[in-house]
């Protein structure tokens, strides 16, 4: 769909029909009213399918960016179309388990296409036993370890801000791209 200069669209609602009639028949009248029909079409279209616009799924892919904006998630124009439209699609979804564990792997798997995993080195443990060890390592670290086999670059810098931005603020993260190729 085309929404530029010398788009075919035409008013559903054409103006002249609601002049009186003494101006229906006048040449000027009419050139004048179809003239501003021309200039309306595309916005009278656009609000008829608004819902449309609203939707990742449907919408033109010139409007994805803003949409994506407006979803405050942004989607790598060097994503194909249908990944693109999924990010965006799944926005709601990333807000509720934000924060999570299973948050990030969500976001993670739906940027990149692959298999994410999460490990965790600090662990919280109750003993019956006085003095007992606790798991985990002393120092808190993440580990995050994206499997896959799509050719399509993935900007490391990016993911690794995304993973900064989800993750606390005191645990150290590591990302490892690995190839299922």
């Amino acid at each position: 769909m085309s929404r530029g200069a010398g788009s075919t669209v035409t008013s559903p609602h054409p103006l002249a029909g609601y002049l009186p009639a003494i101006y229906q028949e006048d040449v000027f009248a009419r050139g004048l009213t179809e003239g501003l029909d021309e200039v309306l079409a595309p916005v009278l279209g656009a609000l008829d399918n608004f819902d449309a616009y609203l939707d990742p799924r449907l919408t033109p892919e010139d409007f994805l960016s803003w949409l994506g904006d407006w979803l405050a998630v942004q989607a790598d124009d060097s994503w194909p179309l249908s990944r693109r439209r999924d990010f965006l699609a799944s926005a709601t979804h990333l807000y509720r388990t934000r924060g999570t564990a299973r948050g990030l792997v969500s976001c993670l798997e739906t940027l990149t296409g692959g298999r994410v995993e999460i490990e965790e080195t600090g662990a919280t443990a109750s003993s019956a036993e006085p003095d007992a060890s606790l798991p985990g390592s002393p120092a808190c670290e993440m580990v995050v370890r994206i499997e896959s086999h799509d050719t399509t670059p993935v900007a490391l810098a990016r993911l690794d801000a995304l993973v900064a931005a989800a993750k606390p603020a005191h645990i150290r993260h590591r990302i490892e791209l690995l190839s299922t190729e």
